[in-house]
């Protein structure tokens, strides 16, 4: 029965690791209203999470990350109701960019569609060397539409509209090349890629990790000139707490270790 599966890691004092997998494996992870749903409330549980450092976002077994939306579903909509389901859909991309803290894509197989949306949506991927991309909705009489107004920051405008125009796929290499992905391993690493990162997070200061998910938000929208005026208070409010002499004090400690 298709589900979303929470695991929750506890890291003692550096905190806790999520990771949120869609299961609707006899469909290529394929989501519709009930998978949106619980997708969507399984990310925004933890928004109040003060423990959470990084979360994992990971479709079933490994033919699929997400492989668009169920095309029964489309098939079914009407006028009326397909602005409300897109709508959902764009809930769940806005719930992961919500988090304050970073969401990593761990990308196996297939990432079509609504999946490629969501994927955008994450703060970071790590894709098989074996996983395939693509936004195929006009080959179904579709235009791409929410979170698909991320790709031309990710990938550039004329990417974008390969993509979107012609429905093709691409291969994670060209994923890579083009910037939709931030890094691609054979298929027998993508875990272990995928924890690299999450162990550098932890690492990290945690305060600090959440003042720049919220300052790249608002990097997103900020002239050049607000942006940098709101990185110069976000600066200042690290101060606010020990944090930055604590993780300098581990910092000179290392290296005097090292010597």
């Amino acid at each position: 029965m298709p589900d979303v599966i929470v695991d929750l890691q506890d890291h003692g004092s550096r905190g806790r690791v999520a990771t949120v997998t869609i299961d609707n494996r006899d469909r290529l992870n394929a989501v519709d209203d009930e998978l949106i749903a619980k997708a969507t409330e399984a990310v925004a549980r933890f928004q109040n999470d003060e423990e959470l450092r990084v979360m994992v976002l990971a479709g079933y077994g490994e033919r699929a990350f997400i492989g668009g939306v169920d095309i029964n579903l489309l098939n079914a909509l009407t006028s009326s109701t397909a602005e409300d389901f897109i709508t959902r859909l764009h809930g769940l991309c806005q719930a992961i960019r919500d988090l304050p803290v970073p969401v990593i894509a761990r990308v196996s197989g297939y990432c079509l569609g609504g999946g490629l949306e969501v994927a955008a949506a994450c703060d970071l991927r790590v894709a098989s060397s074996d996983s395939v991309f693509g936004m195929p909705e006009v080959k179904v009489g579709l235009p791409s539409v929410i979170e698909a107004a991320l790709l031309p920051r990710l990938i550039g405008w004329g990417k974008t509209c390969e993509l979107v125009y012609t429905g093709l796929n691409i291969s994670a290499d060209e994923a890579l090349r083009t910037g939709l992905v931030e890094r691609v391993v054979s298929p027998g690493e993508l875990d272990k890629a995928a924890d690299q990162w999450v162990e550098a997070i932890l690492a990290s200061g945690p305060r600090a990790i959440r003042l720049q998910k919220a300052l790249l938000s608002r990097w997103e929208t900020l002239p050049l000139g607000q942006a940098i005026e709101q990185g110069i208070k976000s600066f200042g409010q690290a101060y606010r707490t020990s944090e930055p002499q604590d993780q300098m004090r581990g910092f000179f400690e290392r290296r005097k270790n090292s010597a």
